[in-house]
């Protein structure tokens, strides 16, 4: 008679799967969660923009930190937590950071441009803080589009910069994350969103945020990641703040929207050096100050080839390309970017 093998099958961890189902049912029914940010003050106000100040819980360094985050995003998402914020992260570190939120324009601010955005806005913030730390330099730290800005007025400003990180920068547009097709005719000019951007004056939260899940190809594997690892509270706690951010789009002055959509995507004018701002030719060869350059392995959003060579454009002696294992998102939203600067900056802000 043959012998019986009797199929084993796998144990079901009931605590795990009840975890598992009462998380899933927070996300589906529960309000957002509350972001609640590390200790700071606001120190500079102006229209829908706010200068925040962050300080180091225990001072060692006398270069304070300016942080630029995209126009495209709301900046909490380097303040996301407090484990696993970038800032308070920064300030435990013993830096005193300054972070710049742009704010949501209204319709009254539809002609606001670049060029207001850096000159009567980012530049007028950094002199603010620069008296309000009463140092006689500061560290710039732009990441995405906020990179790219930074990199903008560093080179036509006389304030005294003394580092640059440039993180997950777009600087090159000869080629970006969209299907081929579609970078072509946006390069043509056969395709163009101009005459939208008049319609609308302002561009609405809705369809930046439908712009970056299309960018991403609309992943689903947040989704499926959440329900992998729904048992795991702290995984569930930081997909669900990530979630919130990710839908809490900002608007975007269409004057700004338009200048960046062609002479940045459409006309590479940055790289080129035809880039002008407040009547100022932006070249990046003026930038001589300490430079970090840093991408990220996994960035679905901006690719590496635009980034680096903004390591050739520059004059600085002082440069450093550095590659981190993470995505364009979870570098900030893990807190990780903290510790990615922090060692190169260290040596870099205290006063010689």
């Amino acid at each position: 008679m043959a012998a019986i093998t009797k199929c084993k099958l796998p144990v079901t961890n009931l605590e795990t799967e009840r975890d598992r189902w009462r998380n899933l049912y927070k996300v589906l029914n529960e309000p957002k969660p509350e972001i609640v940010p590390s200790p700071r003050q606001a120190v500079w106000k102006k229209n829908k923009s706010v200068l925040w100040y962050y300080p180091a819980q225990e001072k060692k360094y006398d270069i304070p930190l300016f942080l630029v985050y995209s126009l495209l995003n709301k900046p909490y998402i380097l303040d996301i937590s407090e484990k696993n914020s970038v800032v308070g992260n920064l300030t435990k570190q013993g830096y005193d950071v300054y972070m710049y939120d742009w704010g949501s324009p209204g319709l009254e601010d539809k002609d606001i441009s670049l060029d207001n955005y850096l000159l009567d806005y980012l530049e007028m913030a950094i002199r603010v803080a620069l008296r309000h730390a009463k140092a006689p330099e500061i560290s710039l730290v732009g990441y995405c589009i906020g990179g790219t800005l930074s990199a903008m007025l560093a080179s036509i400003t006389d304030l005294p910069i003394k580092n640059l990180v440039l993180a997950a920068v777009p600087i090159d547009y000869s080629n970006f994350i969209l299907p081929d097709k579609w970078v072509k005719a946006i390069q043509s000019g056969s395709l163009s969103l101009d005459q939208m951007i008049d319609a609308y004056e302002v561009i609405p939260s809705e369809f930046l945020y439908a712009t970056f899940l299309a960018l991403q190809g609309f992943n689903i594997g947040p989704n499926v990641n959440l329900v992998t690892r729904g048992h795991d509270h702290t995984y569930v706690d930081k997909w669900r703040r990530m979630d919130k951010w990710t839908k809490d789009a900002v608007t975007f002055s269409g004057s700004a929207f338009k200048q960046m959509l062609n002479d940045l995507y459409k006309d590479n004018k940055l790289v080129k050096g035809e880039m002008v701002i407040g009547g100022k030719k932006v070249d990046l060869s003026n930038i001589k100050c300490s430079l970090l350059v840093i991408t990220s392995t996994r960035d679905e959003l901006v690719l590496e080839s635009q980034s680096l060579p903004v390591m050739d454009l520059v004059s600085s002696e002082d440069k450093t390309y550095q590659l981190e294992e993470a995505g364009h998102v979870s570098i900030c939203l893990t807190g990780q970017f903290a510790f990615a600067v922090a060692p190169w900056l260290e040596t870099r802000s205290n006063l010689n």
